[in-house]
């Protein structure tokens, strides 16, 4: 099993503070089925630049880095249906 190191530390404590930041985030759009001040482009560029650096990251070898961007891509992906779903109820 590989030691973590601690520039691996710092990136996997960043990546944690990222998705519960971004998630928190997400989760309150779905509770309040609002869609004022959100922005569709968000989403869509948040994907776009999460699959240009998780190519990178896996150019790389960079595996703190891959998996936060995947994981910015899931909750880009579900940031974006929710916001799809509460302009069709027109919230």
């Amino acid at each position: 099993m590989k030691t973590i190191t601690p520039t691996d530390a710092i990136g996997w404590t960043s990546t944690a503070v990222l998705l519960a930041t971004i998630g928190r985030q997400v989760y309150s759009q779905w509770k309040s089925k609002a869609t004022a001040g959100v922005s569709r482009w968000l989403f869509v560029g948040q994907i776009s630049a999460s699959v240009g650096f998780s190519f990178y990251s896996l150019l790389l070898h960079n595996w703190v880095f891959l998996f936060s961007n995947v994981a910015m891509i899931i909750t880009a992906i579900v940031g974006e249906s929710i916001y799809i779903s509460n302009r069709k109820r027109g919230v």
